[in-house]
């Protein structure tokens, strides 16, 4: 059943050396301040895993916290491109990265399948790509029915889970809402699973598109208001769109990089004493 815990607790408890990782989120409620805590907690030769790696997985790498990154796209969205990823997989800076790349299509079938407990899930995809020359995870196999080739690809298997909602109730329950992607699958698919809320509230409202994980799949509920920052929870906060243009300085300089994630992530204790450190202008405005 469902354990409620501190960031801190829940990162110590369920995130270990040489796991593979997810951080799932799709343009909103992306789990930053679980980033900045396994950075925090000097995580090493960790398997990041996420279909579109944006500014945290920039840092997580920055910061020596990876080996290898399976993902289907990476940047900075609407700024550019992620200047500590590129240093890893260039030039093996601060280590060498290793990369496996997919299609959104390919990630999000491979969570699926590791969800519904299959070691494969079949697509229609790949074919005629360079990705077949470059991803060893990725086979062809004939459709028994009709021949047909389809693309295989393994069951994405997780040892933890990370993602944001905006609600759990008091049982442990969870409640996503707005721009969905993969979490609930993130969620199915790990042994560990540790779920960021804005609130804990005694009853659930329904909502459009919304998505429920129930209790018994859900491992640690953590409140942390605004652990999005800076994407957003749909009727919790804005997007601090200011942040990632903001971000794209920062991360071109390695010296400037460190510098910024000494004083802001690693001398700050938690995701409300990071945002205190930032320029109130980076942060006005988000609060819906």
């Amino acid at each position: 059943m469902t354990k409620f815990s501190t960031l801190s607790e829940a990162i110590e408890a369920n995130v270990h050396d040489g796991d593979r990782v997810a951080l799932e989120g799709f343009t909103h409620l992306i789990p930053f301040a679980a980033g900045h805590e396994i950075i925090r907690q000097g995580r090493r030769n960790l398997t990041l895993v996420r279909m579109t790696p944006d500014i945290i997985y920039d840092q997580l790498i920055g910061m020596g916290c990876a080996s290898k990154l399976i993902f289907s796209w990476a940047g900075n969205p609407g700024a550019g491109s992620l200047h500590r990823f590129r240093d890893a997989v260039e030039r093996e800076i601060p280590g060498p990265l290793a990369i496996e790349e997919h299609s959104h299509a390919g990630m999000a079938t491979r969570y699926a399948a590791s969800a519904s407990g299959l070691p494969f899930g079949i697509l229609r995809g790949y074919a005629g790509t360079d990705l077949v020359e470059v991803t060893d995870n990725v086979r062809f196999v004939s459709c028994p029915f009709t021949g047909e080739s389809l693309a295989a690809v393994p069951a994405l298997d997780l040892d933890v889970g990370i993602i944001c909602a905006q609600q759990a109730d008091r049982q442990g329950n969870v409640m996503l809402w707005g721009i969905t992607g993969v979490q609930k699958e993130t969620v199915l698919s790990a042994k560990r699973s540790i779920v960021l809320v804005e609130e804990i509230v005694e009853h659930f409202v329904p909502h459009v598109n919304g998505v429920v994980l129930p209790n018994w799949v859900v491992g640690t509920v953590v409140e942390c208001p605004s652990g999005s920052f800076p994407s957003y929870a749909q009727d919790y906060s804005e997007r601090a769109n200011d942040f990632y243009a903001y971000w794209e300085p920062i991360s071109r300089d390695r010296d400037r990089f460190l510098a910024w994630m000494g004083e802001h992530v690693l001398m700050t204790e938690t995701n409300a004493g990071f945002l205190a450190s930032l320029d109130s202008h980076l942060v006005e405005s988000t609060r819906a």
